[in-house]
């Protein structure tokens, strides 16, 4: 008899254990689901960045002995890319690799998206080996909410540059590029120092001061979105 009870006892509630289980399961899955879909969420709405590695293909840029100003502009995207990626920001590359692409589609990608932003990557030049220095231009014609973004973003960029590098700061200047000109969101170029100045061309070529170089940019990119 007792054994009949038991039996009859473990048949009555396993099938409550049975959908407790079942409930765990599925609400665990909901929370995962809903994390998921917030993530997911979280990524679509993040500031879209468009970075433009200048020159490219035939168009070479600034170069002297072994060094290109088309290669530097590359690889410095590629690690801003990669800060702003882990930073949760959106980017797309006017150029992934070596090829040539006109003014205008360069810009074109970036007012088709609707990026955020605009930042166009170089190298300076010059006939002689003595400039030296980081400099950013903005268009501070137009639209008047346009040219003021575009500074701002330029100052903290720069600010951040001049802070991780210790390089010598040229200042926020005012220019006519059409990149930065016909960019229907706030827009900067970026001259990441002089490929012509021994030292600065020295320093170019050393990996982590390129790293140091985008991750400022990253950085100043980031301080820019917060109030």
């Amino acid at each position: 008899m007792f054994f009949r009870v038991a039996f009859f006892l473990v048949c009555l509630i396993t099938p409550f254990f049975t959908s407790c289980s079942q409930v765990e399961k599925v609400k665990g899955s909901s929370e995962t689901l809903s994390l998921s879909s917030k993530q997911s969420h979280k990524k679509i709405f993040a500031p879209l960045v468009v970075l433009d590695p200048g020159h490219g293909g035939f168009d070479i840029g600034a170069k002297r002995a072994n060094v290109e100003e088309k290669k530097l502009a590359l690889k410095t995207a590629s690690l801003v890319k990669h800060y702003l990626t882990r930073k949760g920001y959106r980017v797309i590359l006017t150029r992934s690799r070596d090829t040539f692409i006109p003014l205008k589609k360069r810009i074109s990608i970036a007012n088709k998206t609707k990026s955020r932003l605009f930042v166009s990557l170089h190298y300076n030049a010059h006939t002689s080996p003595k400039p030296k220095g980081i400099e950013i231009y903005y268009y501070d014609k137009g639209a008047v909410w346009r040219a003021k973004a575009s500074k701002k973003l330029a100052e903290s960029v720069l600010k951040h540059l001049i802070k991780r590098t210790k390089g010598v700061s040229r200042g926020v200047r005012k220019g006519n590029f059409h990149v930065i000109r016909e960019a229907n969101m706030p827009s900067i170029l970026i001259e990441g120092g002089f490929i012509t100045n021994p030292r600065e061309r020295k320093q170019l070529q050393d990996p982590k001061y390129l790293r140091q170089i985008a991750r400022s940019i990253a950085e100043g990119i980031d301080r820019y979105f917060k109030p």
